[in-house]
């Protein structure tokens, strides 16, 4: 059984409610559409159901057992508005730009129904930038207790491999923070530990990568990442992690032994942690269109309630896996 298919069973053990803001577009209906008929996740679309069902008529789809919620019709809009403008008022909201926000804005109306409960969990970012589905959830939603940022990852499931955890990693971060500093690196370990043993199972063993391994390079970004180490091991004792680590001397056995004796993950790393934005977005995407993996995300850590970001390259069956996960971590949530 695939991973993402232990995902779906998962989610599928303890149903959550995923809201769909994006419902112009054709991946989310299609999208939508299989979530329901392999009863992965109960669905809430978001926009005006004669445009819905236009497209799901035109696509020849079934969404006839998804929810649609329509802003400008819902009886829960004033609700909404009060949340909003309570949430947001110390920082200019008034009740009346709640309004027109809501009516306007898909993502924050279904980031408000996630505050409220209405929903478990949002999925979005088929057709908007990750600042865009960022901004209002943190708005809102506000980080999760203890966390010190908000980071992104991937879940990339590698074909005939070996190495991570029976070929399955976490890659972060490589979608949020552009260049973060030492402390930032480690509390983005401590997340990614947290995300891996919730959404993989298993022991996290984490590496710090860097084109250097164990002082085999000088360099201001070396030592950024032995200072990061540094810190992860005194802040999180708890964790098995390591660093700097090239990613061979990371996940490859025999690497390891020569590269880093000394080091009690080198070879066995399923957590990868890059130094920079650039490191990790290059790194996944070549590990997903060379390696033929699969790579969901990317997925946000640290918010205080499940919320996800697509690539704008994605199809619909990344919509389909990240809803997924995002049931999964829903569900871990009210655990």
């Amino acid at each position: 059984m695939s991973y993402i298919d232990i995902i779906k069973d998962k989610a599928r053990a303890d149903k959550k409610t995923i809201v769909l803001p994006e419902t112009t577009d054709k991946r989310t209906l299609i999208a939508a559409a299989h979530i329901i008929e392999e009863n992965i996740a109960d669905i809430i679309m978001v926009g005006k159901r004669e445009k819905i069902e236009d497209g799901a008529h035109w696509l020849e789809l079934d969404l006839s057992r998804i929810t649609i919620i329509d802003p400008e019709t819902t009886d829960k809009l004033d609700y909404y508005v009060d949340v909003l403008y309570e949430t947001r008022k110390a920082k200019g909201m008034t009740p009346e730009k709640a309004r027109d926000t809501l009516l306007s804005d898909y993502l924050t109306f279904g980031i408000v129904m996630v505050k409220v409960g209405d929903a478990d969990g949002m999925v979005a970012g088929c057709c908007h930038a990750t600042a865009d589905v960022l901004r209002p959830s943190l708005q809102i939603l506000k980080t999760a207790p203890g966390t010190k940022l908000v980071s992104g990852f991937f879940i990339i499931d590698v074909p005939n491999c070996e190495f991570g955890e029976n070929g399955t990693f976490l890659f972060s971060d490589c979608g949020l923070n552009q260049d973060p500093t030492a402390e930032e690196l480690a509390a983005i370990a401590s997340s990614s530990a947290k995300s891996f043993h919730s959404l993989v199972g298993g022991q996290p063993i984490i590496a710090l990568l860097s084109h250097s391994t164990k002082g085999s390079a000088h360099h201001p970004l070396v030592e950024k990442v032995i200072e990061a180490t540094r810190i992860a091991k005194e802040q999180y004792p708890e964790l098995l992690l390591d660093g700097e680590l090239q990613t061979d001397a990371a996940i490859v056995p025999k690497v390891a032994k020569a590269k880093a004796p000394g080091s009690e993950i080198g070879g066995k790393a399923n957590v990868l942690v890059f130094p920079n934005l650039d490191c990790g977005n290059i790194a996944y995407k070549l590990v997903e269109r060379l390696a033929k993996a699969d790579a969901y995300g990317p997925m946000l850590q640290g918010i205080a309630r499940p919320v996800n970001d697509l690539s704008r390259g994605c199809s619909w069956e990344d919509i389909v896996g990240v809803v997924a996960l995002t049931a999964v971590q829903a569900q871990n949530i009210d655990m």
